[in-house]
C-alpha cells in the first residue's frame, strides 16, 4: 500500500515540468513512510512512496521496471491472488527477482496487455509507462478502494494518489460551483469530479491510455446490476458464507502484523468472525467514546471478541482527545470531505497503526446487501400497507418535535419527518433527498450571487440517479456507484493512510458482488429487514445481540460539540465578515443554518455547518 504520482509530458512545456515529481511524491510521504522513489526519462517521471507490506526487501521498491528496461510501473495497493499469477507467469518462463504483487502485475501486463485486469483479484490503481510506445497505461480498482486523481491538458497528463500531490505540478486552482453544490447537499464530491475545474477522479473500473498526445478514458469493469441470478434462497445464502469466507481468506496474506476492525456491527462482527479461523490471537480493534454512551458501541465489539477468542483492544476516547485530533483530520484532507465519522476512523486507525499495518473492515455491506435505514424506509413506501400513511401522518404531525442526530429518540423524530417528506417525492427525488442532508434547493440557496445559474449541477445530479427506477435493486446499485465510492472508501482511505495504515474490505470481492447484485431484492430487504441474506449466512455462529441489533451508523456527537467546544469555529469561519469577503455564500442563509442548529430542533443543521467549517478550512489552505 502506498502512494503513486507522474507526469507525461506532452510538449516540450510539459517537459519542463517533469522536475516538480519530487515534491509530488514528498506530498504522498504519510502513505508510504518507508522509502521514497523516482523515475526518470524524457517524457514521463514516476514518484511513489512506500509502505511495505508485502515482500518488504529492496527488491520490491518502486518505480520498478521490467529486466528490459522497456515498462516502468508504480502501484498503490495489493494483488491478493498474485502467487497463483506468479506461477502461471514462470510456467511460461518468466522470471522474477522478488516476491512482490508488483513485480507479478508488471510481468502480467506485460504478457497479457489490458487483459491483466480480468485477472487480478485486489484493489489497486497504477501506471504503467511504455518505452517503445512512449505510452501510459492507468487503471483503478473494480470499486474504486484505491484513489486515483488526474488533471491534462495540451502539455502534460498528471496524476496522483491525492488531489493534494497534483498542486506542485502547477495546476489551475479555480473552484468548480457545481462540484460545491453537489457537496453543499452531500458533504462530499462524488466521482468523477472535485472541488477543482479540471481536475478528475478516475472512476471505479476505469482506464486510461495516453498515446500519441491522446487521452482515451474507458471501464475494464462496469458493475453487474440487472443480471439475475436464478439461485433458491438457501443455494444463494450458502453462497454468500462461502464466497465471503474465501474472500476474508485471501485478504489476510501479508508479510507484516494484521488485524480486525470491531465496531460490534453485523458487517465487522461477520469478518473478525471469519478472519479468526485463519489467524490465532487475531487482534481486533473497537473505538468507545466514554462520554457519549449513545455513540459507544463497544459492548457489542467486547461481546463478539470474546466469543471468537481475539485479542481485542478498546480505545476509549474523551472529548478532548477528539478535539484533540481534529486538527490533524482536517490537515489529511486535500478536498472538502465532510462525513464527521471520520474524526473516529482517523482515531481509530492512529490507534490501530500502533498494533498492526494491515487491518481488515466490514466496509460495503451496507450498500451491498441493503443495511442502511433509508433502504428499509424505501422498501415500506414501495411496498404500502397501512403502515406508511400511519408513518406519513406521524411525520407531518411531529414536525414541531424538535429532531436531530443527538440521541436515540430525536433521531427518530428526524427520521419520521425525512420519511413523510420523501414519500411525496418519485424514486429518483427521493434517493436524492435520502442521500444527502437537505434538498436541492436549500443547497442552492447558500450560495451567493443569481440562485439557479449553473446548468452542471442538475445535469450531474441526473446522471447520478439515472439508475433508480422502481426496483430496489436500482437503489443498492447507485449506492455502491456514489455512496461507496465518493463517501465510504474516501473516508476509510483518507483516515487510514494519514496513520500508514492499511485497509482491506473483503465484502468488496468482485465473485461475491457479482452474485449478490444479481439475487432478488426480496433476499435481501423484507419486512423492514436489511441484510436478511447475510444475517441468515451467519445466524448459527453470532450472537442474537448483534444479529438482532438496529443500524447503527459510526457516528460523533457534532450536534453538541458545535454548540459548545466547536463554537469557536463558527465564529471563526462562518463570521459575516469573512463570509462576504468570500463572496462564494450567501450570509444571510448560513446565519438562519447557524441559527436552525442552536435552536430546539436543529434536524441535520449540524451536518450541513460541519460541512461548510470544512470547506472553509480547505478554501484557506489551498485557495487563498
Amino acid at each position: 500500500m502506498c502512494g503513486i504520482t507522474g507526469i507525461f509530458a506532452l510538449s516540450p512545456n510539459g517537459k519542463r515540468l517533469l522536475g516538480k515529481v519530487s515534491e509530488s511524491t514528498y506530498c504522498l510521504q504519510h502513505r508510504g513512510p518507508e522509502g521514497e522513489g523516482l523515475h526518470f526519462e524524457e517524457h514521463i517521471a514516476l514518484g511513489h512512496r512506500r509502505l511495505k507490506i508485502i515482500d518488504i526487501s529492496d527488491q520490491a521498491a518502486q518505480p520498478m521496471s521490467d529486466p528490459s528496461g522497456r515498462y516502468t510501473i508504480v502501484f498503490n495497493g495489493e494483488i491478493f491472488n498474485y502467487k497463483t499469477l506468479k506461477k502461471e507467469l514462470e510456467k511460461s518462463g518468466t522470471r522474477f527477482r522478488s516476491e512482490s504483487d508488483t513485480e507479478t502485475l508488471l510481468h502480467l501486463y506485460i504478457r497479457d496487455g489490458e487483459r491483466a485486469l480480468e485477472q487480478l483479484e485486489g484493489e489497486y490503481a497504477f501506471a504503467i509507462y511504455d518505452k517503445q510506445e512512449n505510452s501510459l497505461f492507468l487503471a483503478r480498482d473494480r470499486f474504486g478502494i484505491k484513489p486515483l486523481y488526474y488533471f491534462f491538458d495540451a502539455d502534460r497528463f498528471i496524476f496522483a494518489s491525492e488531489m493534494g500531490s497534483l498542486l506542485p505540478y502547477g495546476i489551475p486552482r479555480s473552484l468548480d460551483r457545481a462540484s460545491l453544490e453537489l457537496y453543499l447537499h452531500l458533504n462530499y464530491v462524488p466521482a468523477p469530479w472535485t472541488m477543482l475545474e479540471g481536475v478528475h477522479k478516475m472512476e471505479a473500473g476505469q482506464q486510461i491510455v495516453i498515446r500519441n498526445g491522446q487521452v482515451n478514458r474507458s471501464y475494464h469493469y462496469i458493475l453487474p446490476w440487472g443480471e439475475p441470478v436464478k439461485m433458491g434462497y438457501g443455494e444463494a445464502k450458502k453462497n454468500v458464507a462461502e464466497l465471503l469466507e474465501n474472500s476474508v481468506k485471501e485478504r489476510m496474506v501479508a508479510d507484516v502484523p494484521l488485524g480486525c476492525f470491531l465496531s460490534g456491527g453485523l458487517d465487522s462482527s461477520i469478518v473478525s468472525l471469519l478472519a479468526s479461523r485463519y489467524a490465532k490471537g487475531l487482534k481486533t480493534f473497537s473505538v468507545g467514546f466514554h462520554e457519549e454512551r449513545y455513540f459507544d458501541e463497544t459492548p457489542y465489539a467486547q461481546l463478539l471478541a470474546k466469543k471468537i477468542g481475539s485479542e481485542h483492544h478498546v480505545f476509549s476516547i474523551g472529548n478532548k482527545e477528539l478535539f484533540d485530533e481534529l486538527e490533524n483530520v482536517l490537515a489529511s484532507l486535500d478536498e472538502p470531505f465532510a462525513d464527521s465519522s471520520a474524526l473516529a476512523v482517523g482515531l481509530l486507525s492512529k490507534k490501530t497503526r500502533r498494533e498492526v499495518k494491515v487491518a481488515l473492515s466490514g466496509d460495503g455491506a451496507d450498500e451491498l446487501f441493503g443495511g442502511y435505514n433509508k433502504h428499509r424506509a424505501e422498501w415500506r413506501l414501495r411496498n404500502g400497507g397501512p403502515v406508511n400513511s400511519v408513518l406519513c401522518i406521524a411525520g407531518s404531525l411531529f414536525k414541531r418535535i424538535p429532531s436531530s442526530r443527538n440521541s436515540a429518540f430525536a433521531n427518530r423524530i428526524r427520521q419520521l419527518k425525512r420519511f413523510a417528506e420523501g414519500a411525496s417525492l418519485d424514486e429518483k427525488e427521493r434517493y436524492w433527498l435520502w442521500a444527502g442532508f437537505t434538498n436541492s434547493g436549500n443547497a442552492n440557496n447558500l450560495l451567493s450571487g443569481q440562485k439557479n445559474e449553473n446548468a452542471e449541477f442538475p445535469r450531474r445530479k441526473a446522471g447520478l440517479t439515472q439508475k433508480v427506477d422502481k426496483t430496489m435493486n436500482s437503489v443498492l446499485y447507485t449506492d455502491m456507484k456514489m455512496v461507496l465510492e465518493g463517501d465510504m472508501l474516501v473516508k476509510v482511505d483518507r483516515m487510514s493512510m494519514a496513520h500508514s495504515l492499511e485497509v482491506r474490505v473483503p465484502f468488496l470481492d468482485h465473485k461475491l458482488v457479482s452474485l449478490v447484485s444479481g439475487l432478488p431484492s426480496e433476499f435481501k430487504i423484507g419486512k423492514g429487514k436489511g441484510k436478511m441474506i447475510l444475517r441468515d449466512a451467519f445466524a448459527e455462529l453470532l450472537p442474537a445481540e448483534i444479529l438482532n441489533r438496529k443500524k447503527h451508523g459510526f457516528e460523533v456527537p457534532l450536534l453538541r460539540w458545535l454548540r459548545t467546544e466547536l463554537r469557536h469555529l463558527i465564529e471563526e469561519d462562518l463570521s459575516e465578515q469573512k463570509i462576504k469577503a468570500q463572496g462564494i455564500f450567501d450570509h444571510n442563509q448560513v446565519d438562519h443554518l447557524v441559527k436552525k442548529l442552536f435552536s430546539p430542533d436543529p434536524g441535520d443543521a449540524a451536518a450541513r455547518i460541519w460541512g461548510l467549517l470544512v470547506f472553509q478550512r480547505w478554501w484557506k489552505k489551498y485557495m487563498i
